[in-house]
């Protein structure tokens, strides 16, 4: 089992390389469209969406429930699709939900400004002037989703395994040399100790999910760690009883084998809401 990841700009030809990826490696492509339909099903509608998807929230915006809930429910999505499957991830910050994955190719797409230029020309039937807008934007939203979300510097090329100019190779010959990277590179070891790590993550994330979102436990902050069942909680309660309660939670979960509770205790601790 091997995950690829792929960060692309805009004009890059991300989608047709991973079409021709998926077509190439018989992988599931994991895009925006999947991604889209999996947070409607439960409850982040495009409007919530539209105010974090591969984007900087504003100011108001990143106060609001909505953005914990859009990130927790995003990274459930991606580990789900990650969990025993051959897959292609596209952008939505997969790389770093994911990063440490012993079996995940991280890709980055790139090209000239100036062929990128001509591509949204083309695509949106506008001038020089309006195509450069359209593209900062873009840079300018998903570098900011990534500090935002990730802490991760998205132009970083140290971030990706392989980083390609579409400028001079087309979706074919791109997708044809990701796939035989992922022939070299990824091999039984790895996908092994990939496969235990992301069972790990998808504990983890299943944890905070009983947690805050089905039990409703007031902890702030909440993260979990696992290695191998073993579950650390961490973040901030004002109660002892919080805290209990986040524990009993924890060991309802399947696949929980030991629970340590690192959670800070702190009175009168309160949170905007």
């Amino acid at each position: 089992m091997a995950i690829i990841s792929i960060a692309r700009e805009i004009a890059s030809l991300g989608e047709e390389t991973a079409q021709e990826l998926a077509r190439i490696t018989g992988y599931s492509l994991i895009d925006k469209d999947y991604i889209e339909q999996k947070l409607n099903a439960i409850g982040i509608d495009a409007d919530k969406r539209e105010r974090y998807d591969e984007k900087n929230p504003g100011f108001w915006a990143s106060l609001s429930q909505h953005r914990d809930d859009y990130l927790h429910y995003l990274k459930t999505t991606i580990l789900d699709a990650a969990q025993g499957n051959n897959c292609i991830l596209m952008g939505r910050g997969a790389y770093a939900i994911l990063r440490g994955t012993p079996n995940m190719l991280a890709i980055k797409l790139t090209a000239p400004l100036a062929v990128r230029l001509e591509r949204v020309k083309k695509a949106f039937g506008c001038d020089n002037k309006q195509a450069l807008q359209i593209i900062e934007q873009s840079d300018h939203d998903r570098a900011g989703f990534h500090k935002y979300f990730f802490s991760t510097n998205w132009m970083d090329s140290r971030e990706y395994d392989l980083t390609i100019n579409t400028g001079t190779t087309d979706p074919h010959h791109a997708a044809v040399a990701i796939a035989a990277l992922l022939d070299v590179l990824i091999d039984k070891e790895k996908e092994e100790l990939g496969i235990q790590k992301i069972a790990d993550l998808s504990l983890a994330q299943a944890v905070v999910t009983e947690i805050v979102y089905v039990r409703k436990v007031p902890v702030h902050f909440l993260e979990a760690t696992v290695e191998k069942g073993s579950v650390i909680l961490h973040g901030v309660a004002n109660s002892q009883a919080a805290i209990d309660n986040a524990i009993a939670a924890t060991h309802g979960v399947s696949g929980v084998q030991n629970v340590e509770s690192a959670i800070q205790l702190v009175q009168e601790f309160t949170v905007m809401p």
